[in-house]
């Protein structure tokens, strides 16, 4: 059963959730300080972390932080209304998907499954197909990892996505609404910056220098492609 991390201050708003996950077939565990959030990571085997950005002790952002140094598991950022400089920097740090306060139940839980989705997707379905190899750029589709060189890059589950999509149509132009549909999925039309923002960072893991990319390249106007070989 796939098993939830639950973290906000919010003990009414954790409850009601909690009750809606566990009737949606989610073991849910709770949390309600960042603090007590790592030392349930430590303690359980969790599948997604739910997790608020403003949090006594640790918050919400260096929470997520501490998460990427050693594990790609998937987050989705809570945030308050208003607040899209936080959710860009939540994006930035590693978040993969950001709803906003106040949310309706089944747009949370559309958007659990669609993380969870992605994130297995990759191991389920490429089981049988080869490498992709570009340079020295290696993608890996069995094992998701990324290798550039000997050096074996610390993507997320979408970067990765991201990645192996315009890798595997190299020269492809993608506008950023073709991407945000085939990566986000269909209910994640709203905000196209979240595109940019996990470009961006993708480069910066991925090139050599990200003001002058190799591999993941702007069409002025129109979108991004991956650059085959010359």
């Amino acid at each position: 059963m796939t098993t939830i991390l639950l973290v906000d201050d919010e003990k009414l708003l954790v409850k009601g959730l909690k009750r809606s996950l566990e009737q949606a077939g989610y073991t849910v565990f709770t949390a309600y300080n960042g603090r007590e959030c790592l030392n349930k990571l430590e303690e359980q085997k969790v599948d997604l972390v739910v997790l608020d950005l403003m949090l006594p002790e640790i918050d919400g952002l260096d929470v997520c932080r501490y998460i990427r140094k050693s594990s790609q598991l998937p987050i989705i950022m809570l945030t308050a209304l208003g607040e899209d400089v936080d959710k860009i920097v939540g994006l930035e740090v590693g978040a993969d998907d950001y709803i906003t306060k106040p949310f309706n139940t089944r747009e949370l839980l559309a958007r659990i499954k669609a993380v969870l989705r992605r994130y297995s997707f990759s191991v389920e379905n490429t089981k049988e197909v080869q490498n992709i190899e570009f340079s020295n750029l290696i993608i890996d589709r069995e094992r998701c990892k990324v290798l550039r060189g000997k050096e074996e890059l610390e993507l997320t589950a979408r970067e990765f996505d991201l990645l192996e999509l315009m890798a595997s149509h190299p020269e492809r132009v993608y506008t950023r609404e073709k991407l945000m549909e085939l990566v986000w999925g269909s209910i994640y039309y709203a905000d196209l910056r979240s595109v940019d923002v996990h470009i961006r960072r993708l480069r910066e893991k991925l090139e050599e220098n990200p003001k002058k990319p190799e591999f993941i390249i702007t069409k002025w106007g129109v979108g991004y492609f991956f650059r085959g070989e010359d």
